[in-house]
C-alpha cells in the first residue's frame, strides 16, 4: 500500500510499479532523474504522486507528474477521480502512457500548446466519451486511445500526419471518424475491433495503410472524387465517393 524510496535513488524504470494496484502513496526523492515510460501502470489506488521539493527534474501539480519546466505531462495517476482535466498550457508533449487506464476521466482538455500524443497515452480511458484533438498535434501515437470503449467522436485537425498502429484498437463506441488530408500514414490495426464504425471519410490522398487497419471492423471508406491513389478499396474495406454517403 506505501513504500518508502531512498535518498540515494536516482532512476525509476519502466513499468516499476505495474499492477502495485494497492499502491495508495508514493514519494519521489530529491535525487530522481529519470522515471521510466508507465511506471505506475494500472496503480488503480494510486491518487496523487509525491515529488521532494528539490527535485531537479520532476514536481507535480494537484497530484499529476510533470517535468520540472512542465512541457511534459508524465503520469495523471489512475487512481484520481476527477471526471474533467484541463492539461495545463505549458504542456508540449503528452508522454507515453500518461493517462493509461484513467477510468473516472470522462473528458481531457489537450490545450494547443501539445505537439505529440504518445504511445498508450489514453488507452483504457473506458469513461472518455469524446476529445479533441488541438491543431498543434502531428501525430498520434501508437495504442493511443486503445480500448477507449466510450469514445464515440473525436477530432483530429490538418496538422495530423501519422496515425500509430492500434490507436483507435477496441473504441466500440466510435461509429464514423473523419481522417484530414494531412495524414500520410495509418499504422497497423488501428482500428482493430471497432465493431461499431460503418464510415471513415478522407478528406484527401491515400495514405499509407498498415496490416489489418480494420481488422474485425467492417466500415465503408468515404473519398473526395479529386483525391489521388485510391482503388476500389483500401485497407481491404470498399471505397464510395463522399457524395455516395448514406
Amino acid at each position: 500500500t506505501s513504500i518508502t524510496l531512498p535518498e540515494s535513488l536516482l532512476s525509476i524504470g519502466d513499468s516499476a510499479f505495474q499492477y502495485c494496484t494497492s499502491l495508495a502513496s508514493i514519494n519521489i526523492p530529491e535525487g530522481v532523474t529519470s522515471i521510466g515510460h508507465e511506471a505506475f501502470k494500472s496503480c488503480t489506488s494510486l491518487t496523487a504522486i509525491e515529488v521532494s521539493a528539490g527535485n531537479a527534474d520532476y514536481t507535480i501539480v494537484n497530484g499529476v507528474l510533470f517535468n520540472k519546466e512542465k512541457t511534459v505531462l508524465h503520469t495523471y495517476p489512475a487512481g484520481k477521480t476527477d471526471a474533467n482535466y484541463t492539461i495545463p498550457d505549458s504542456v508540449t508533449s503528452i508522454g507515453n502512457g500518461a493517462f493509461l487506464q484513467c477510468t473516472s476521466l470522462t473528458s481531457v482538455t489537450i490545450p494547443d500548446s501539445v505537439t505529440d500524443i504518445g504511445n498508450y497515452a489514453f488507452a483504457q480511458c473506458t469513461k472518455l466519451t469524446s476529445i479533441t484533438i488541438p491543431d498543434s498535434v502531428t501525430s498520434i501515437g501508437s495504442g493511443a486511445f486503445a480500448r477507449c470503449t466510450s469514445l464515440t467522436s473525436i477530432t483530429i485537425p490538418d496538422s495530423v500526419t501519422s496515425i500509430g498502429g492500434r490507436a483507435f484498437y477496441y473504441c466500440t463506441s466510435l461509429t464514423s471518424i473523419t481522417i484530414p488530408d494531412g495524414v500520410t500514414s495509418i499504422g497497423n490495426q488501428a482500428f482493430y475491433d471497432c465493431t461499431s464504425l460503418t464510415a471513415v471519410t478522407f478528406l484527401g490522398n491515400a495514405p499509407k495503410a498498415g496490416e489489418e487497419v480494420f481488422k474485425d471492423a467492417t466500415p465503408t471508406i468515404y473519398r473526395k472524387p479529386e483525391a489521388k491513389g485510391w482503388g476500389e478499396t483500401w485497407g481491404g474495406r470498399a471505397v464510395k465517393l463522399i457524395s455516395e454517403k448514406p
